[in-house]
Parts: C-alpha cells; sequence; structure tokens
C-alpha cells in the first residue's frame, strides 16, 4: 500500500459558518479529514502547513509551501503528497510545483467550492479521489495536478473558469489528463513537464491587462518602480496597440525581461500579421512568449525563471526549459 502524505493549508474544503464572523472561516484541520477517509484508500499521514484561505496568501507562503512539499517528497517512505488548498490560487501553486520541485512522485492539490456547512459539500469527495491519485502509479513523472470534480488536471494548463460552479477547473485548450472513475484512476494522455531548479522568486515581477484604447502609464509605473520583469496580457493571438512598441522596447534595452501572454482563455501566443504591434513586431523587439500559459501563471514562471539566471543571456533558455515525462 503506498504511503501519502496530506499536507493542509485551509481553502473552503477547511471551512464551516461561523455565525460570529458573519460566513465561512477556516475550521477543519488534518486530524479532521483523517477521520472520515477510508482506509483503504493508502497509508495516509497528514500535517498542517496552515489554515488560510488562498487569498491572503504570500510569496512567502507560496515558497514555503513549495519547501515543504520537496522536503515530504524527498523522504524515501513518502509515495506521493495532497495538498488541501483554497481554489482561489490553486493553479498557480500548483503550478509552482510542477515547475520547481524534481522527481517522479505525484503532487496532487484539491480543494472545495462549497464549504462543509453547506449541502452538497464535496470537499471529502475531492480529497478520496486526490489521495487515489497520488498512490497510483499510473499518475508517476506528472509533476503536479489538481484533482476536482473527478477529472484530473495537469498544472500547467488547468485554470479556474467560474466563481460558483463545482466544475470549474478546466484544462480549456488540452483537456484533462483523466478521471478518478469509481476506485479506477485512468490516465488518457501525458505531458511534457518543464522543470527550472531554482532556490526562490523573484517577487518585483508586473503582470498588466490590456483593454481596448489602454495607454502605457502601467508599463511606464513598473519600470520607475524597478521591475524586473512585466508579464502583458495581449489583445487575441498576442498584439498591443502600436504606442506600446516604444515603451515596451525601452524596458527591453533596459533590461527589463518582457512577457507576452494572451488574455484568451486558450490557445498559444502567435500571429501571421505584418502590421505594428503584431507578434511579428514583439518577436523582433526581443520579448518572450507565454506558449500557452495564462497571466498569472507567465508571472509565476518568470519570477522562478529571474531568480534562477545566473545573468540575463541564460534567461531564454530557462524559459524554454521542458523535460520529457
Amino acid at each position: 500500500m503506498s504511503t501519502i502524505a496530506i499536507l493542509t493549508t485551509g481553502g473552503t474544503i477547511a471551512m464551516k459558518r461561523d455565525e460570529a464572523a458573519g460566513g465561512a472561516i477556516p475550521a477543519l484541520d488534518g486530524s479532521d479529514f483523517l477521520a472520515v477517509l477510508p482506509p483503504s484508500l493508502a497509508e495516509l499521514w497528514v500535517e498542517e502547513y496552515c489554515n488560510l484561505p488562498s487569498a491572503h496568501f504570500t510569496l512567502g507562503t507560496l515558497w514555503g509551501l513549495r519547501s515543504r512539499v520537496a522536503e515530504l517528497l524527498d523522504k524515501p517512505e513518502v509515495d506521493g503528497i495532497v495538498v488541501t488548498h483554497g481554489t482561489d490560487v490553486m493553479e498557480e501553486s500548483a503550478y509552482l510545483l510542477d515547475l520547481t520541485v524534481p522527481g517522479e512522485k505525484p503532487m496532487v492539490l484539491t480543494g472545495a467550492m462549497r464549504t462543509a456547512s453547506e449541502v452538497g459539500y464535496e470537499g471529502l469527495a475531492n480529497l478520496a479521489a486526490a489521495v487515489r491519485v497520488a498512490a497510483s502509479p499510473q499518475a508517476r513523472g506528472l509533476g503536479a495536478m489538481i484533482v476536482m470534480n473527478d477529472e484530473i488536471h495537469a498544472a500547467r494548463f488547468v485554470t479556474k473558469t467560474h466563481t460558483q460552479s463545482v466544475d470549474t477547473f478546466k484544462s480549456l485548450f488540452f483537456g484533462p489528463l483523466g478521471r478518478v472513475d469509481g476506485d479506477a484512476v485512468v490516465i488518457g494522455q501525458r505531458v511534457a513537464r518543464q522543470w527550472v531548479p531554482c532556490d526562490g522568486l523573484e517577487p518585483n515581477v508586473a503582470l498588466i491587462k490590456l483593454v481596448v484604447g489602454v495607454g502605457d502609464d502601467l508599463m511606464k509605473y513598473a519600470m520607475e518602480k524597478g521591475a524586473r520583469g512585466v508579464v502583458i496580457e495581449a489583445l487575441g493571438g498576442g498584439r498591443v496597440p502600436p504606442w506600446w512598441m516604444p515603451t515596451i522596447r525601452q524596458a527591453i534595452e533596459a533590461g527589463v525581461v518582457v512577457v507576452i501572454a494572451s488574455r484568451c482563455p486558450s490557445g498559444r501566443v502567435w500571429d501571421g500579421y505584418g502590421y505594428e504591434g503584431a507578434y511579428k513586431d514583439l518577436r523582433e523587439a526581443g520579448v518572450l512568449f507565454a506558449n500557452g500559459l495564462n497571466g498569472q501563471k507567465a508571472r509565476l514562471k518568470l519570477m522562478v525563471v529571474l531568480e534562477a539566471a545566473e545573468d540575463r543571456s541564460t534567461i531564454p533558455s530557462l524559459w524554454a526549459a521542458e523535460l520529457e515525462s
């Protein structure tokens, strides 16, 4: 039987309504989960990392979680790990683990959209499914995953798509890796994992979303504040208004790394246009492209790459790093 560590961080899965607080707050801990999970799933032990809504996470919280996961997976007796987590920034925590924690052991994040006080609370079903995936030999080499609503999603591609639905996590471009089908874990596709070794996160990275007619003031402000990197959620397949191009070129010349993502919920950054501000213009200016990552994940990856880079010349190769799993 596999040995699975459950690392709890709080989130809705751990919340109950508190009348004095006027709403749900963190209330459950690891012992509450351990008491109701079937012993036949795996050998389980639980550790509490924190008990917070994920909206309260700082970069320090996030990196500390990454470090503790790495430490636990380094133990030979641990075969995989499940992290209970709030859904607000779950995809970012999952992607950081996927990008920076080496090894073949499964890392699975799960949570809930309903509190334990609500009818239809799905937290325990999600947790049991996550343990099944973490204990499955088929899940080895897949890096970090999110398991919710019996679907298994790769951290690199999954995103939260709905504010209330229990079916909120979707991999819009490629679909889920597989499903938990009763007592079986069914993997339908595998992913090529990216991995960047690093010792921390560069905090000074901005994320800017473009809208029609927007000026470049936020880009200039980021530069004035000493940003080392800027991620731009650009229009369509990776296009910016023409009046943004001089500022982007100025930033790159000043040593700021500029990454172009798309504000579209799915699809890679590319186009075949020749006009100013399109993909060709940006490529010639020297930006990096997000390659299917959404803005929040591109920002996180840039934080990792900037911290890991020995000098500016190594940034492009670190950005493109990929390991076949």
